[in-house]
């Protein structure tokens, strides 16, 4: 909340996505609680009031703040007005996160865009991304010197215990 208190305030316009609606729920409290406006888009938002919201948040003369479930987002979703995007919780597939952020990085763009991944430590999230990462260089491995190196490129019963200790280790 500070951080989009103080993005808002420099002149920033801010995305936020959560797969949960029930997260929104929670944020949209907070907003209220300190007078903040902003805009809101998830799977119960009739579909002829969403091209209302997005036309209101990308045309405002104010820097706004637009928070957004991520499987609501839909195709097509231009939010150039943005220049920081927040994922409050991490997808474990990373396409959805790309197409999540994709929604600032867009032909009209004219600002850097930043991006915030939010993780709470000692959780299976923070347990997924570290095993995305180590996916991801096994495939960047695969694609520069083939596929005959690495056979064995499912998930492991390794990775299984991995994302299930409790002791994070």
């Amino acid at each position: 909340m500070d951080k989009v208190q103080e993005l808002k305030s420099e002149g920033h316009s801010c995305l936020v996505f959560t797969q949960f609606r029930t997260v929104l729920d929670l944020i949209e409290t907070q907003f209220d609680d300190l007078d903040m406006s902003f805009f809101r888009l998830d799977g119960t938002t009739p579909v002829k009031k969403r091209r209302d919201i997005i036309n209101a948040f990308q045309e405002g003369e104010e820097p706004a703040v637009f928070m957004i479930s991520l499987k609501a987002g839909g195709l097509g979703l231009n939010l150039t007005k943005a220049s920081y995007v927040f994922l409050l919780d991490p997808w474990w597939n990373p396409a959805v996160e790309n197409q999540a952020t994709d929604r600032a990085h867009r032909i009209g763009q004219t600002q850097k865009v930043f991006v915030s991944r939010l993780i709470m430590h000692h959780t299976v999230e923070e347990k997924m991304m570290t095993l995305k990462e180590k996916k991801s260089h096994l495939f960047d491995k695969v694609m520069a010197y083939g596929l005959k190196q690495y056979q064995n490129l499912k998930l492991t019963k390794e990775d299984f215990d991995f994302l299930l200790d409790p002791k994070g280790e």
